[in-house]
């Protein structure tokens, strides 16, 4: 697809304030200042209608100008707010985005009436016009791109630590105010920037929307501020692009979709965050508590009958957790193809095999429930419930350790035998499959 020129100027301005708005996102939102980039961008409106009421001039440099100026004063009004008085900075950011939006539509609403009011076209910069973008706007977002990526990688290391842990950089002797004044004052300028592009109300998709998709993928700062320069250009071409491709698709809106599906992407296909994986897991851990319980079950039923062979009927084991004749039949299919469960007609019994993993979930229910009632002195009623949980979540170290504090106990609070085993753990993730 062959692009013309003012839909090259249009591709490249979006993708290089994609990527530098990845880029200060990123700080944002591990700062938890996300709203920050949304309230410079309605601050910034006013400053636009000021800046046309004093010149009467249409120019871009003017109204960038005006609400460069605009935007100033409210990365200032917010930092204020939250430090000279007890206002905390969410809120702050509440009342400048709210004062500062009201007052830029009272003024616009104002020039609409004037004579010169109807073409002065202030209106473009609430949704962005990034078809009016030209060659020197261009020139300009680079010119800021470069000096955005040169301030962080010049000052880097004291940037991390500052957005991670503000007190400890304080207490090392870093300048944490001028720094932060570094990281509002390159806010400002690219909210300012992008203003023709998307405009004031969708500005800070280009900033959260790429820090969060990439916070999805990994847990390394410095990699999630360049996946989310990254996400934040491919968004910006791919909706530039596609609005070029379709006549009644804005710029400005289409970006902010693209970028919607990438964070959609992110949040359920991401290796470690996305819902997919956790849904696996907790699938896969709700198969493996299934098939801990099934044995222990049948474990215990032995040593209640003092046989450790016997066959244990289903609908004995049914009763004892409530469990459906379903759920308990895969459960059980499962563990017989591991080898844990041997099943005769209707019935089940553990197999040498299943009698040690059995002997596993019983020995860190009973020694957890010695740990409660030694150590922190709770009565016998109160054991079986917590231990149930963490019969589940104790790791074979952790076992190792309790069991060695507590003297290698040989019976728990009821006078029941701790089983001892020394055998391997073998994996039940996939017992219920």
């Amino acid at each position: 697809m062959s692009l013309s020129f003012s839909a090259q100027n249009v591709v490249a301005g979006s993708v290089l304030l994609g990527a530098i708005g990845g880029t200060l996102g990123a700080f944002a939102l591990l700062r938890r200042q996300s709203l920050l980039g949304d309230a410079l961008a309605h601050a910034a409106l006013p400053g636009v209608g000021l800046a046309f009421l004093l010149t009467l001039s249409k120019s871009p440099l003017v109204l960038l100008g005006g609400a460069l100026v605009s935007g100033i004063v409210g990365a200032l009004a917010v930092l204020g707010i939250a430090r000279y008085s007890r206002i905390k900075e969410d809120a702050a950011i509440g009342i400048v985005l709210s004062v500062f939006f009201g007052f830029g539509i009272v003024l616009l609403t104002h020039i609409q009436k004037l004579p010169a009011g109807n073409q002065s076209g202030l209106d473009k910069f609430l949704f962005g016009q990034a078809a009016a973008l030209m060659r020197k706007d261009i020139v300009l977002m680079a010119i800021v791109g470069t000096v955005v990526i040169a301030t962080i990688a010049l000052f880097w290391k004291e940037l991390k630590l500052v957005t991670f842990d503000r007190g400890f950089a304080g207490s090392i002797g870093l300048p944490t105010g001028p720094l932060e004044i570094v990281l509002t004052a390159a806010l400002v300028v690219t909210v300012v920037v992008g203003l023709q592009t998307v405009g004031v109300v969708l500005m800070i998709a280009t900033l959260v929307t790429p820090a969060a998709a990439a916070r999805q993928w990994t847990d390394r700062f410095g990699t999630m501020v360049v996946l989310s320069a990254g996400i934040g250009a491919l968004a910006a071409a791919a909706g530039a692009l596609a609005s070029a491709s379709v006549d009644a698709l804005p710029t400005g809106p289409a970006i902010v979709l693209a970028s919607s599906a990438l964070l959609l992407v992110s949040l359920f296909f991401a290796p470690q965050r996305g819902l997919l994986r956790a849904f696996g897991r907790e699938r896969s851990l709700r198969r493996r508590i299934r098939a801990e319980n099934l044995l222990k079950d049948l474990w215990l039923e032995a040593e209640r009958e003092g046989k450790p062979g016997a066959l244990v009927p289903v609908p004995i084991l049914m009763g004892k957790r409530g469990s459906r004749a379903a759920e308990l039949a895969h459960t059980a299919r499962g563990l017989a193809r591991r080898g844990f469960v041997a099943r005769d007609g209707g019935d089940l019994d553990l197999t040498a095999a299943g009698r040690i993993e059995a002997e596993r979930v019983v020995r860190k229910h009973r020694l957890w429930e010695t740990y409660l009632a030694e150590r922190l002195r709770l009565p016998a009623d109160h054991l079986h419930r917590d231990a149930e949980t963490m019969e589940h979540a104790l790791s074979d170290e952790t076992l190792e350790e309790l069991d060695a504090k507590l003297g290698y106990p040989s019976h728990d609070p009821h006078g029941r035998a701790i089983p001892r085993t020394h055998a391997p753990a073998r994996a039940l993730a996939g017992s219920g499959q």
